[in-house]
């Protein structure tokens, strides 16, 4: 067996950045920025008003001085025309600033009659003018890689970009194998399961960039695995889950190896999720998962969500760990390292007592992986631990 490290190391060596692909600015929510991007324009492109009120010269700007108002500057409708002293700007909040002025008062502060305002209070300290540039300045970078979330997309289009280089979205395939399974919603017979591990693996892969295919389920024949292999033509990633241990009925080594697999490993020193295997299959790389549920959807955090960031051009790195302090006493560990499912809540984390692999419903409440590193010493409540969000 290798370590969780060992394994992530080797599989990052299985993979390297996908290819980019240009996408209309609209249809880049969630994927990785692969190219830097500059802006093109000035924000805002000109001076402009933080609030409704009147643009006028500073030195105006005395209780009791009048004003006569000359016109009126609207967002996308500027006052063409220099003020002098004296005058006045009738101006809304996002409007061009006329030229000559340089301050804002707001309407608030003024007395209007007619064509004319009477300024009655000047406790305001700020000029309530944005600067042309204040935001951003035309050439200024967006960095890559990262992910494109709604808010870079509504500053990618403040930078009137239209278009935006991303990373191709990885290609997974996820072949479920054993005799045993059946598909949600269909019938099982009195000795069969649900593919349960399908649908959380492919959810949890779709929500962090990837296109994912569920194959057909391979029964327990080395011709329904070379079948199933047969689908996962274009992945970059297949994943199979279940087979991939040594009893009579898990062939997913053999068959694998037949089709000329290059295996970079077997078994990790984890609970849960020892029976892992990786290696390449042609230009795929592949990874056999364990059949136990929560084996499996810990896997998928620990080892598979890493290598698709790297498919990605995110980087080549573990999943995030944070810290908090341990609710209750927990004996040493063993010689492998421990995800342990947990929930965590304002700094604090609570291990469930059950952590059964097969137990979904456990899973289901937690929202970490308390990591307990291998022969660690026991641990007191209070104490500052290691967790993996899930």
């Amino acid at each position: 067996m290798i370590s969780v490290e060992q394994a992530l190391k080797q599989l990052f060596a299985l993979v390297e950045p996908l290819e980019s692909e240009n996408v209309a600015l609209a249809s880049a929510n969630g994927r990785t920025l692969a190219q830097p991007v500059f802006a093109k324009r000035n924000q805002p492109p000109f001076a402009a008003s933080a609030m409704d009120g009147f643009a006028i010269y500073k030195s105006d700007y005395q209780i009791g001085r009048t004003l006569q108002v000359i016109g009126e500057s609207a967002a996308g409708a500027r006052f063409e025309y220099k003020m002098l002293e004296g005058e006045a700007v009738r101006i809304f909040t996002g409007a061009p600033v006329p030229t000559g002025a340089d301050w804002i008062v707001i309407q608030e502060d003024v007395d209007a009659i007619g064509r004319q305002i009477t300024i009655r209070d000047t406790r305001e300290s700020k000029s309530y003018i944005r600067p042309a540039g204040t935001d951003f300045e035309t050439g200024e970078t967006l960095d890559a890689p990262q992910v494109v979330t709604p808010q870079l997309i509504a500053l990618l289009a403040s930078m009137n970009i239209a278009n935006v280089n991303v990373t191709r979205k990885p290609e997974v395939a996820i072949i479920s194998t054993g005799s045993e399974l059946v598909m949600p919603g269909e019938t099982p017979g009195d000795d069969q399961i649900i593919a349960s591990n399908t649908f959380g693996l492919k959810a949890m892969l779709e929500a962090n960039g990837a296109n994912v295919r569920v194959l057909p389920i391979a029964h327990d024949t080395a011709p329904a695995l070379r079948t199933a292999f047969s689908l996962t033509q274009g992945a970059d990633l297949i994943l199979t889950i279940g087979g991939a241990s040594v009893g009579d009925h898990d062939l997913v080594a053999g068959v694998t190896e037949e089709l000329g697999m290059e295996r970079a490993f077997y078994k990790v020193a984890m609970r849960p999720g020892k029976p892992l295997m990786a290696g390449k299959l042609g230009k795929a790389t592949m990874i056999g998962l364990p059949g136990n549920p929560v084996s499996a959807m810990v896997c998928g955090q620990i080892f598979v969500l890493p290598m698709l960031c790297a498919l990605l051009g995110l980087g080549k790195s573990p999943a995030p760990h944070h810290s908090a302090k341990l609710a209750n006493d927990m004996p040493s560990n063993g010689p492998r390292a421990h995800y342990m499912r947990a929930h965590v809540f304002d700094g604090v984390i609570t291990p469930f007592e059950r952590q059964d692999s097969a137990l979904l419903s456990v899973l289901a409440k937690a929202n970490a992986l308390l990591l307990r590193p291998p022969h660690e010493d026991a641990k007191l409540a209070g104490d500052t631990v290691t967790f993996v969000p899930i």
